[in-house]
């Protein structure tokens, strides 16, 4: 990938693609193409194409998806599963007709079963019953995957997957309703604060155990698989170690500043008690994350905490 190629990134306005259209232009790549969802719907195949056949892009990032917490997996689960399926079914098929040098799509660690070993290595994919409750999107995410190695297999495309884990970072979706824990945490922070709350609530029991990474380490893994890796096979993308809610949620109440109590409520889900990456796959191509949990977070904290919320 040369800095003259155009370089198309889906999704450019979310968390993920945001940060990979910052990592590019940090490293000279200014011929990127992007689109608003007003200007290209990616469900719609008839337009994808015709959105190919006039950019001709050489590249692409597809990090456009229909993203949510979990209770905005588990109420629309429906249009999780259908429009996560036409996404990328008409940009990697696209990307086939059109001739893109490579490609590359991200899915979530979501795909792996509920009760999977940890931490979770590439090759338990389809081992086991995945979660319920985000179930539909794990399997449009299973199903881009897919695509992807057959695209590869029968065609020789060079269409390679990367599998995040919970990201966290700017342009992040900060709805109580529907967005992530992490965000949904700040958020509940920042209200608490600003209006005097004596308590925050966390959902659950605070007992799951997650990892997060900050999207910016993301985006320089993304260009590094882009730039460094080939093969058919899906590559976990994380830091390697995880953390309770609880101990997420005091984090979160030190770095802010809160000096209230915190109240679990156990009638919410709590989802997966464990969900950790194996990123040694990663490591051993050449790739670390710099940002620990601390630092991501106050950064992020610095953004939000005067109530610059990135609704979407």
């Amino acid at each position: 990938m040369k800095p003259n190629n155009s370089i198309y990134v889906a999704g450019h306005k979310g968390m993920v693609g945001s940060a990979i259209c910052r990592a590019l232009n940090a490293r000279g790549f200014n011929n990127i193409i992007t689109a608003n969802s007003n200007e290209l719907d990616l469900r719609n195949q008839a337009a994808v194409n015709i959105f190919f056949e006039k950019h001709q892009p050489d590249y692409v990032f597809l990090a456009a998806a229909k993203v949510g917490g979990i209770v905005a997996n588990n109420t629309y689960r429906a249009d999780f599963l259908y429009d996560n399926l036409m996404i990328e079914c008409n940009v990697i098929h696209s990307a086939f007709k059109h001739n893109v040098t490579k490609l590359l799509f991200l899915g979530s660690s979501c795909i792996y079963p509920k009760m999977a070993p940890q931490p979770l290595k590439e090759s338990y994919l389809l081992t086991g019953l995945l979660e319920p409750t985000n179930e539909p999107y794990a399997v449009a995410k299973i199903a881009g995957i897919k695509l992807c190695e057959s695209y590869k297999r029968q065609y020789g495309c060079n269409f390679i997957s990367a599998m995040p884990t919970n990201l966290y970072g700017p342009n992040d979706n900060y709805s109580l309703q529907n967005s992530h824990v992490l965000p949904a945490l700040l958020r509940k922070f920042y209200e608490a604060k600003t209006h005097n709350f004596s308590e925050v609530e966390i959902w659950g029991t605070g007992k799951p155990l997650r990892e997060f990474m900050y999207v910016d380490d993301l985006a320089n893994a993304c260009l590094f698989l882009m730039q460094n890796y080939n093969d058919e096979a899906f590559v976990n993308v994380g830091t390697g170690t995880d953390i309770s809610i609880a101990d997420l949620a005091l984090l979160i109440k030190e770095i802010t500043g809160f000096t209230g109590d915190l109240k679990f409520n156990a009638s919410k889900p709590d989802g997966t008690p464990r969900k950790l990456m194996d990123v040694s796959k990663l490591k051993s191509l050449g790739f670390e994350p710099l940002t620990d949990l601390r630092t991501g977070i106050s950064n992020v904290w610095s953004l939000v905490k005067n109530g610059r919320f990135f609704e979407r």
